[in-house]
């Protein structure tokens, strides 16, 4: 099933920097020689990935950001890829300046891996890093994010990251340490939500200064209003956070518009104001498998008419918040129930999955559980420090 090279085969690999569309076009096609027998995988869409690494579209190249993309050949035949960023957000925050690098894909060699790896390190360390972070995105967390480790009989959901188990080999034999484990979590709809969540339902409903309620009818300016609200008030007191603007959430709300269903995106308000949120997708990588990763015109014809016939009956539940004073308040449990009464009835989804939560936030961890989720899906953010002999550590828990 894995491409593999003996050591007689190897004596001609060549590493070639993506500087043009010749290029860009062999970074995305190399996928497709990788996964051709796994029938669950499914291509990202090129056009999201090369807005990462357009300095127009990415915000953190004005930022002061830098990224760099190879290819990795054999004999003339690609064999793997990669990219390497400094993301000046993260890179001298803390007392571990750190690079990343991502989009990685290798046949099942540990020689061509190495090469690979080796190219991010040199290149991050010339730009002021002392470790690198693997697998991740130049940008948030919520792409692209992680290596995946179990779980490899479904297809992934869109957009994380998706590889063949051999990857994790070439990671740890490298050095690769992980650094924090990301948990997907999975509900069925047709298991009501705890008997427990539908006192705390109640609790809010009897009080007249609540509301909850979806965005049908609500204009997507408004929803983008209320979600940045709740988006400040929430994350303002985590590390390395940065206040969203209206014009982001906006601008974010926009690109969702074509996917969005109002069903699923659900709302707690406090005397007119919103304190939470709960935003929850269709899952559109059921669709995006008829479009072979590319969104161009005869793409999104194709996505059309196949989110039509083979309308998502999966939802994602992308991310949810609640303003720091509301938080232990029970207003999640208000946002299921809501959702039990208003979704499950029109029979439109079967389940949902929950974006990841990492091992490092117990909080999330307990709601998740407490939602009568199970764990779904694993993945590892390594760390990969160039002093080898400099202590490893893990990443710190978030305070409560």
């Amino acid at each position: 099933m894995y491409i593999n090279l003996t050591l007689q085969q190897i004596h001609h690999m060549q590493l070639t920097e993506v500087t043009g569309d010749a290029h860009i076009k062999r970074f995305h096609r190399l996928p497709f020689d990788i996964y051709k027998d796994d029938k669950n995988w499914i291509p990202h869409i090129q056009q999201d990935i090369e807005k990462i690494f357009n300095t127009e579209t990415n915000k953190l190249f004005k930022e002061g950001g830098k990224a760099i993309r190879w290819i990795l050949s054999n004999n003339g035949k690609d064999i793997g890829r990669v990219a390497a960023f400094i993301n000046p957000r993260v890179l001298n925050t803390t007392d571990q300046p750190t690079g990343g690098m991502g989009f990685f894909e290798c046949i099942n060699n540990q020689e061509a891996a190495d090469i690979i790896f080796n190219a991010c390190r040199d290149w991050l360390q010339q730009n002021g890093a002392e470790a690198m972070d693997g697998s991740v995105n130049f940008g948030e967390r919520n792409e692209y994010w992680g290596l995946q480790i179990d779980n490899f009989d479904e297809p992934p959901v869109y957009p994380m990251n998706y590889n063949l188990p051999y990857y994790q080999q070439l990671f740890e034999n490298y050095g690769f340490l992980i650094y924090f484990e990301q948990y997907m979590f999975w509900r069925s709809l047709s298991v009501p939500a705890q008997p427990i969540f539908y006192r705390k339902f109640n609790q809010i409903k009897a009080d007249t200064r609540f509301s909850i309620e979806n965005i049908n009818g609500k204009s997507i300016k408004q929803v983008a209003a209320d979600f940045h609200a709740v988006y400040n008030g929430a994350w303002s007191g985590h590390e390395h956070f940065r206040p969203m603007s209206l014009e982001t959430a906006t601008k974010l709300f926009k690109a969702m518009k074509p996917v969005i269903d109002p069903d699923i995106i659900i709302f707690v308000f406090f005397e007119g104001k919103p304190v939470s949120f709960f935003i929850s997708l269709p899952e559109v990588n059921q669709v995006f498998k008829y479009v072979k990763g590319n969104m161009n015109w005869l793409g999104k014809l194709k996505f059309l008419w196949h989110n039509k016939v083979h309308r998502p009956n999966r939802m994602v539940g992308t991310i949810f918040g609640v303003v720091s004073e509301w938080q232990g308040k029970g207003l999640e449990a208000g946002m299921i129930v809501f959702g039990d009464q208003t979704i499950i009835p029109k029979g439109t989804y079967k389940d949902c999955v929950l974006t990841w939560i990492g091992d490092f936030n117990p909080r999330m961890l307990k709601v998740a559980v407490n939602l009568g989720a199970t764990k779904w899906r694993t993945f590892y953010t390594y760390r990969y420090l160039f002093d080898r002999n400099k202590e490893f550590k893990r990443c710190p828990e978030v305070s409560s």
